[in-house]
């Protein structure tokens, strides 16, 4: 007997049903990018859902490792699968596995730390971070997530790549020292700087005493998927950003070329 219209309208009932449990469980892994730890209040609140359905998507993400639950508070966290996933993206990445010869060249030319970063909306991740030896520890304690406008990375991709510059200035310009863009007037200046240079600079607006210089890594229609940056000392790198610059440069031109977006 063939299947009745109601049949499928069951059948089209449940898929929906289960697509919007699927977004509001992403959406709660979403939430954990604000806040170390949840509560099943802080979930309904951010999420517009009753506590009920907040608590079970909480415990569902526990099944499968992507939170976990702290017996002594109640209060849940990010769980290790979540990383784990993370991890493989990035082994799994062709742009890293390209990168990483460019990379260790810059890191032994330069005595620098080197980093590789894409965008996510409005930030930027660090996919690869080499630390020169000995040197400028403190890039141990730097989030692998930043917010573009305070990075050289962030700022030399939304400078080529209208999308993250967008997201960038819906999502606001929260500052981290009193050197960070703070307003949408300077980030636009900072970016057209950045266009006419060709790399873009972080002058302390991350951390205290550190600078950077980013270059993007542009596909054939001139829109930035990456940037390479190379980090040193403030008095390392102030005032003397040039030379740097046309290395970090003619790296990201070579990726882009390895890359052949």
């Amino acid at each position: 007997m063939a299947p009745s219209n109601a049949d499928h309208e069951d059948k089209r009932r449940t898929v929906e049903g289960g697509l919007k449990s699927v977004v509001a469980a992403l959406d709660l892994l979403d939430c954990f990018r604000e806040a170390e730890s949840l509560g099943v209040t802080d979930v309904a609140r951010q999420l517009g859902i009753g506590k009920s359905s907040a608590h079970r998507l909480l415990t569902s993400l526990c099944d499968r490792g992507y939170a976990v639950q702290d017996p002594r508070t109640g209060r849940y966290q990010l769980g290790l699968h979540v990383y784990e996933l993370g991890q493989l993206a990035i082994g799994r990445s062709q742009i890293r596995q390209r990168a990483m010869p460019i990379l260790e060249d810059l890191r032994r030319r330069t005595g620098f730390t080197i980093h590789l970063a894409v965008p996510e909306r409005a930030n930027i991740i660090y996919v690869e971070r080499l630390h020169a030896p000995g040197r400028f520890r403190q890039m141990a304690n730097v989030n692998y997530c930043l917010p573009a406008h305070l990075t050289s990375s962030g700022k030399a991709i939304a400078a080529f790549n209208p999308r993250v510059a967008q997201a960038r200035r819906l999502a606001g310009f929260p500052p981290m020292t009193t050197a960070s863009i703070h307003d949408v007037a300077l980030f636009d200046a900072v970016l057209d700087d950045v266009r006419r240079r060709g790399f873009a600079v972080n002058d302390e607006e991350v951390m205290t005493g550190m600078t950077a210089v980013a270059a993007p890594v542009c596909d054939r229609s001139g829109v930035a998927h990456a940037a390479i940056s190379l980090v040193a000392t403030a008095d390392e790198l102030r005032d003397r950003v040039d030379s740097p610059g046309r290395l970090v440069v003619a790296a990201a031109t070579k990726l882009a070329r390895a890359v052949n977006f």
